[in-house]
């Protein structure tokens, strides 16, 4: 496989049948404002650009990136080589062999699962509303039983994502715990950190091995704007997108 050099390959000890990518602004042909390597096709772009992009990116992972319409949602999808395109979910799981598990992202947290076996892989779009809900949850337990690990790709950093009361609410409701993930930021504002509440709700699932994503400013989509796309800092924006498939 050959990836752009600016493309983020996960640093994780994944079975070596166990492949995954994440993308960055780089290697395709959209002009601006969602240049270069966009790979929504519902964002406004021109849908020859993105038919383009994408015919990029699959010949880059060497599998079929299935993409999903995400709607913020729980619904996890199994995926199997005759998935259609467009198929509604959040989270996707399969054990099929050169089909990618594919999440959009242009703020959202993508989350990238395998089992330690290397028999099934899953991924997960964790923004806050399918985050709260429970989008990690049902894509864990859609996988065989047994260990797992995870990554999590760039996303809104800490620093940036601020939110209101009800942001708050939908998570420390669930788990008083969740609140050292909030710090006040105003009348009736937060910051919150939304690769923190992921990495709280997978050790709470016992997925302890997590790599990726730590928090840091180098992980944030809107504070690298020549890597990364950002919706909040943008409002039109592309779509990156994070990819984990079995070889």
């Amino acid at each position: 496989m050959s990836f752009p050099a600016d493309w983020i390959v996960p640093d994780w000890p994944a079975p070596r049948n166990v492949r995954a990518i994440c993308t960055s602004r780089a290697g395709g042909v959209s002009i601006a404002p969602y240049d270069s390597l966009n790979l929504g096709d519902h964002v406004g772009d021109d849908p020859a650009a993105v038919r383009r992009n994408r015919q990029v990116f699959n010949d880059a992972l060497g599998a079929r990136p299935v993409f999903l319409a995400q709607v913020h949602g729980v619904k996890t999808a199994s995926l199997s080589p005759e998935t259609p395109d467009g198929t509604t979910a959040d989270g996707c799981v399969t054990g099929h062999r050169g089909v990618a598990c594919t999440i959009m992202v242009a703020d959202c947290l993508p989350v990238l699962l395998t089992d330690v076996r290397g028999t099934a892989v899953g991924a997960a779009h964790a923004g806050w509303r399918g985050l709260a809900e429970g989008v990690i949850e049902a894509a864990v337990t859609a996988m065989p039983r047994g260990e797992r690990m995870a990554w999590l790709g760039p996303c809104i950093g800490p620093d940036a994502f601020e939110v209101g009361a009800e942001v708050r609410d939908a998570f420390v409701s669930r788990d008083a715990s969740a609140a050292q993930y909030f710090k006040t930021h105003g009348e009736g504002k937060f910051l919150a950190d939304l690769p923190g509440l992921a990495r709280q709700r997978l050790q709470a699932l016992g997925v302890t091995a997590i790599y990726g994503n730590d928090s840091s400013t180098p992980w944030c989509t809107v504070s690298n704007p020549s890597r990364f796309f950002s919706h909040r800092r943008d409002r039109v924006s592309g779509r990156l997108a994070a990819s984990v498939w079995l070889a």
